[in-house]
C-alpha cells in the first residue's frame, strides 16, 4: 500500500505529470465527444417536449451542466490551490491556473443560456434573483483570479496570491446551491436531488446526466492540455522540458 502511494506521489511533480497528462487527454477527448453526441441526439430527438415549457426547455440540456460544471470546477480548483498552499508543490499552482479559464467560460455559458431560458419563460433576461447574483458572482471570481494571476509576474508568488482568492470565494458555491431553498427566488428549484427522486420524464434526465459527463470529459480534457502548456512555459528553464521532442522540434 506504502509504494502505491509513493508511485502516485511521484506525479506531483511537473516532470512526471506532464507525460501521464498527455497520455491521458485523448481519451477524455474521446469520451468527451461520444457523452457529448449521444446527449445532443435525445436533447434534440429524443427527449419529449415539455407541457409546460414547450420546446424552450431544451436550452437546460446545455444550462444546467454548465451550471453544474462552473460550480465544481471552483471547488477543484480551490482544493488545488489549498494542497498548493499546505504543501508548497509546484503542480498545484499550474492546475489551479489551468482550470480557472474553463470554470470561467462554463460560468459565462450558464449565465447566458440562463438568460436565453429566462427571456421567454420570466419575460426578462435578468433579474437579481439570489441564485443568478450569486452566479454572477462566481463568474466574476474566476475573472478575478485569472486577473490576479496574470498581474503578477512571480509564478510562485501569483499561485499564492491566487489560492487565498479561490478559498475566500469558495463559501459562494453552497450560496449558489442553497439559495433558492433559503431565499424566495424566481429560480426554480432543483429537478435533480440526492435525496429525492426526480421531477422530470427519465429521458429527460438522461440526457441531462449524459450531457453533464460529456462536460466533465471535456473540462478534463481542456485543464490538461492547457496545464500541460503552463508546465512547458515555467519549466522552460530545466533540463528535461528542453530534451522533450515537442520542445527540440522547435528550436527552443
Amino acid at each position: 500500500m506504502n509504494n502505491k502511494i509513493i508511485n502516485w506521489f511521484k506525479y506531483a511533480s511537473p516532470q512526471s505529470f506532464y507525460p501521464l497528462a498527455g497520455k491521458m487527454i485523448p481519451w477524455f477527448w474521446a469520451l468527451a465527444a461520444i457523452f457529448g453526441g449521444i446527449g445532443l441526439w435525445i436533447t434534440f430527438f429524443a427527449a419529449p417536449t415539455d407541457f409546460q415549457q414547450g420546446e424552450g426547455y431544451r436550452i437546460i440540456f446545455i444550462h444546467v451542466p454548465a451550471a453544474w460544471m462552473s460550480m465544481f470546477i471552483y471547488i477543484v480548483m480551490a482544493g488545488w490551490a489549498a494542497l498548493g498552499l499546505a504543501l508548497n508543490t509546484r503542480l498545484s499552482g499550474m492546475m489551479a491556473q489551468a482550470l480557472a479559464p474553463t470554470g470561467a467560460i462554463m460560468a459565462f455559458l450558464s449565465l447566458w443560456t440562463g438568460a436565453f431560458w429566462g427571456k421567454p419563460m420570466w419575460g426578462a433576461w435578468w433579474v437579481w434573483d439570489a441564485r443568478l447574483t450569486s452566479a454572477l458572482i462566481l463568474f466574476f471570481l474566476y475573472i478575478g483570479f485569472i486577473a490576479l494571476q496574470a498581474a503578477i509576474d512571480d509564478p510562485r508568488r501569483a499561485d499564492k496570491a491566487g489560492a487565498i482568492l479561490a478559498l475566500v470565494g469558495v463559501v459562494n458555491v453552497p450560496i449558489i446551491y442553497f439559495s433558492v431553498k433559503w431565499w424566495n427566488t424566481l429560480h426554480q428549484g432543483a429537478s435533480v436531488s440526492l435525496t429525492k427522486a426526480p421531477t422530470m420524464a427519465a429521458t429527460m434526465l438522461w440526457g441531462m446526466l449524459i450531457m453533464a459527463l460529456a462536460f466533465w470529459m471535456y473540462s478534463i480534457a481542456v485543464a490538461l492540455t492547457r496545464v500541460r502548456a503552463i508546465i512547458l512555459e515555467r519549466e522552460a528553464h530545466t533540463e528535461w522540458v528542453k530534451e522533450l521532442p515537442e520542445v527540440k522540434g522547435t528550436g527552443q
